[in-house]
Order: structure tokens, then C-alpha cells, then sequence
């Protein structure tokens, strides 16, 4: 917990309701949100299609391209939309300004030295820059939580608007500054883990041309205009997704368990106390879960159920991420909307490697792609996708 301390209370300020996360009442205090599927679900799957085609439009032709930069404009998009409902008034526009600077920032190793440091946060330079910004957005965020409270829209889609409707088991409304917190905890935690996933389906769907092909066809065979839901349900798809997932998994391990009572483990003893991190990057690559760990093979996810602690590319148990099924929904329509619109090759046909960022594991140059204009979609017929 002081480890988690540490971090969290530069980042969101001493005020933070996530400093009481060693409250036993605290963490115990469900929260119980408004249904998100049906309606709203639909409309967070058009906006990931609509932002993904606007992204990939703007690129520029035939020179060589960031897949993970594009991605991260994609990523971010959705979260200004889909999370915070954002629209391009005034306070809309200096959120997003400020939102992307907060984002960004924490892909910086000097701002993350920052934070391990403390004796690095004096109040000049960039850390005085940051506490600055960080008040900025507090105020606007707060202004924009307290007119949507004072004026609330059921029409409104967004998360910003379902925390603002979710209560506690006790039927009470979370708390404006509960609100400001868990809305900037889905933009970091959110932001760049969603992009760099997306970038590694960007990859392998173009390194192999007979798995873009399958993706293709399936993608094509529910024709012109799907419903979002029907796209991320397509067998092939979701396999696909899996298998970028298990073979380039963001985080490296999981969030930390700590042993409260002996415990024998794998043949070891474990005394109280002692602090454990599941390994999510060597487990996916076990060779007697995973037959040849390190060929890209969606069929194994076709092939096979596989255990909740045997796939875990978002942690496992009661601290899996919490923004896990709604990270997977965008990630397959924004790849299906990249194959079907898009002719895209990569810079060149060099493997690309794993390497960390902070607390993140990335691919290093970004991806390389070339943007070659939009391509005519072929649709099939529903029996073509049976058969794949």
C-alpha cells in the first residue's frame, strides 16, 4: 500500500479518494454501475469504427508511418469520447489539451524518475509544470462533473455519465472528486496499454498475408454495414486478438499478491509477508500450455479453451483489469476497421522486438507501416465465414 501511495498521490494530489486503498471499508464498498451493453455498447463500437477510419484517413500516403503512434491517436480519440463524453466547446477543447499532455506525460523516463523520487519533486522546472496542469485539469473536470450533475442527459453514452449515475450498495452517488479519479484512472491505465495492443494486431495481421486473408473474409462475410457487436463476436477475430495478446502481452506481470498465511508453492515454501507477481510473459510462453510459444498461431485459440490462469493478458483473479472486456471490444473493431478499409503494408519485413517502457512492454520503433490508400471490400457470403 505505501508503495502504491507513493505513486498515486503526486499523480492525482493529496485529496485523492485512491489513497484510502488500505481502507478495509473502502475496498469492501461495491459500487454498483448502470448496465453497459445493448444501446450503449452499440454506440461505443460505432464511435471505435468512426474514430479508427478518421484516424487512419488523415495519415499521410506512401512514406513510412508509426503504426503505434497512429494507434495511440485512435486510443485516445476513444477515451476523450467514449470516457469522458468530451465535446469541441470551449472546456471540451482545453480537457483534451490537457488530457493529452497528462497522457503522454507517463511515457517520459524523466517525469517517471519523478515520481520514484521524491526529492526530485521541487516546485520548479517540470515538476512545478505538472502540478500546475494537474490543477488545471482538477478544475475543469470538477466544472464539467458538477454541470452534468446539475443537468443530467439519459441520453448521454458515455462512462463520465454512468459514474455519475452509479451508486453504492448503501445508495449513495459517488462523490465528485470519487468521479474525477476513477475517470482519470481509465485514461492512464487505458491510454497507451490499448494502443500498444492494437499496434501488435497491426503487425501480425500484416507479416503473415494468409492470416490477414482469413481475417479478411470473415470480417467481409457479414457485409457492408455490421453491427460492431457481430464484428467482435466472429470466431477467427477473437482468436486472432488472443494469440497477439498472449504472444506480446502489454504488462510483463501482474499486480503484486502479498502471502498472509504459509503457503506451499511449485515445491517452495512462502512465508507471510512475502510479496508475489505472477509472471504473465513467461507463462504465455510455456511450451506444454502453448505448443511452439513463439510461432504466431491463432488456430490455438480455435483449437482450445484455455484456463483463466492459463491465459492472462489482463492479470487474473478479483484484480484482473477492470476495463478488460471493453479494451478487447475496441481492439478487434479497430483492427477489423483498419483490414477492411485500408491497404496497408509494413516499412519492411524485419521481426520486431519486445522492449520496456516504464512499467510496459512495447514494440521497439513503433511499428513501421506504409499507408497506401483505401481498398474496395469484398463482401462474402455468411457460408464463406463457416468455413474458416
Amino acid at each position: 500500500i505505501n508503495g502504491v501511495n507513493s505513486l498515486v498521490r503526486p499523480v492525482f494530489g493529496d485529496e485523492s479518494l485512491l489513497l484510502q486503498v488500505g481502507d478495509r471499508h473502502q475496498s469492501q464498498r461495491k459500487l454498483l454501475m448502470p448496465p453497459f451493453h445493448g444501446e450503449r455498447m452499440r454506440a461505443y463500437g460505432q464511435l471505435v469504427c468512426e474514430v479508427t477510419d478518421k484516424a487512419i484517413a488523415s495519415l499521410p500516403r506512401d512514406c513510412r508511418l508509426s503504426a503505434r503512434s497512429a494507434m495511440e491517436d485512435i486510443s485516445l480519440q476513444v477515451i476523450f469520447k467514449a470516457v469522458f463524453g468530451l465535446d469541441d466547446g470551449e472546456r471540451g477543447q482545453q480537457l483534451k489539451q490537457l488530457l493529452l499532455y497528462w497522457a503522454r506525460l507517463f511515457q517520459s523516463p524523466l517525469f517517471n524518475s519523478l515520481l520514484f523520487f521524491s526529492f526530485l519533486q521541487q516546485p520548479w522546472g517540470p515538476w512545478n509544470t505538472f502540478l500546475r496542469k494537474r490543477q488545471q485539469i482538477h478544475q475543469l473536470l470538477l466544472a464539467e462533473i458538477h454541470d452534468r450533475r446539475a443537468n443530467p442527459d439519459p441520453e448521454r453514452t458515455d462512462i463520465l455519465s454512468m459514474l455519475l449515475s452509479a451508486r453504492h450498495e448503501d445508495g449513495t452517488l459517488m462523490s465528485e472528486i470519487e468521479i474525477l479519479n476513477q475517470s482519470l484512472t481509465l485514461l492512464l491505465a487505458g491510454y497507451e496499454t490499448t494502443a500498444t495492443a492494437m499496434s501488435w494486431t497491426v503487425y501480425w495481421s500484416h507479416r503473415y498475408p494468409d492470416i490477414k486473408a482469413k481475417l479478411l473474409e470473415e470480417i467481409e462475410s457479414l457485409g457492408a454495414q455490421p453491427n460492431p457487436a457481430e464484428v467482435a463476436r466472429l470466431p477467427y477475430l477473437t482468436a486472432f486478438c488472443q494469440e497477439s495478446l498472449r504472444i506480446n502481452p502489454v504488462f510483463p506481470i501482474t499486480l503484486p499478491r502479498t502471502v498472509t498465511s504459509p503457503v506451499e508453492l511449485m515445491g517452495y515454501e512462502i512465508e507471510p509477508g512475502t510479496m508475489i507477481h505472477g509472471c504473465i510473459y513467461t507463462l504465455h510462453q510455456r511450451e506444454d500450455i502453448y505448443p511452439q510459444p513463439r510461432q504466431f498461431k491463432p488456430e490455438r485459440f480455435l483449437n482450445r479453451q484455455f484456463a483463466h490462469y492459463e491465459f492472462i493478458p489482463f492479470g487474473g483473479g478479483k484484480r484482473r483489469c477492470i476495463g478488460a472486456a471493453l479494451a478487447t471490444f475496441e481492439i478487434k473493431l479497430a483492427i477489423a476497421t483498419i483490414l477492411k478499409q485500408y491497404e496497408i503494408t509494413l516499412a519492411d519485413q524485419k521481426p520486431v522486438k519486445l522492449v520496456r517502457q516504464t512499467v510496459t512492454l512495447v514494440p521497439d520503433g513503433g511499428i513501421g507501416i506504409v499507408v497506401r490508400g483505401r481498398r474496395v471490400p469484398q463482401y462474402y457470403p455468411q457460408a464463406v465465414a463457416n468455413t474458416l
